[in-house]
């Protein structure tokens, strides 16, 4: 075989094992990519939806769609990148779905709001059929508790502190409601440790 062929041929060789390289280099990258943003995703987007949630009803009164619309589309990405089975979805879904619709049915009596039945379900989402009945238990205390706060509240003189403060006086009134959203977060932080999003932390 004439030599300039031999060495055209090696370096052939070469550079198609490069390329393989490449590609086998790639996937350990993107698998850490992938086990970054779950990490992400469980560790910081649920609490900070809670705390937006919490802090935005106790402020204007009201929970906005995008927080219930972020919680589900995480919810579905963090589903996806941690391999969670379709029958594993469907229980979580179908555990919120039958709160969306007791939630609602207390939104139409007038008892909460709807933010509340809509943050109430994709908190469920989350935290599965498993941890349904420990948050309904915090969720119903702490909004217990959080009732009888405010009835103390309007039973007293408005403190000097918050006089001007927008949000204060409004929860003074007798005729406001009560920011359930504040109880509903709050039971969610403390039950979301307990999750399999957590303890497959091992902290």
């Amino acid at each position: 075989m004439p030599e300039p062929f031999r060495v055209s041929l090696a370096l052939s060789s070469t550079a198609c094992g490069g390329g393989e390289g490449e590609e086998t280099g790639l996937k350990p990258a993107t698998e850490y990519a992938d086990a970054m943003l779950t990490e992400v995703i469980r560790l910081t987007l649920f609490p900070a939806m809670m705390a937006f949630a919490a802090s935005s009803d106790l402020f204007t009164m009201t929970i906005a769609n995008r927080v219930s619309l972020i919680l589900l589309g995480g919810f579905v990405l963090l589903a996806l990148l941690t391999g969670m089975s379709a029958h594993d979805m469907a229980v979580h879904a179908g555990a919120a779905a039958a709160v969306l619709v007791v939630a609602f049915l207390c939104f139409t009596r007038g008892w909460i709001g709807g933010g509340d039945a809509k943050l109430a379900a994709t908190t469920v989402l989350w935290l599965g059929v498993g941890h349904l009945a420990d948050y309904l238990v915090y969720a119903s205390l702490l909004g217990g508790a959080l009732t009888l706060l405010l009835i103390q509240y309007r039973a007293l003189p408005m403190p000097q502190v918050l006089l001007g403060r927008e949000w204060a006086e409004r929860l003074h009134r007798p005729d406001c409601g009560v920011p359930y959203g504040i109880a509903l977060a709050v039971a969610a932080l403390v039950v979301y440790p307990q999750t399999e999003w957590m303890t497959a932390l091992g902290l």
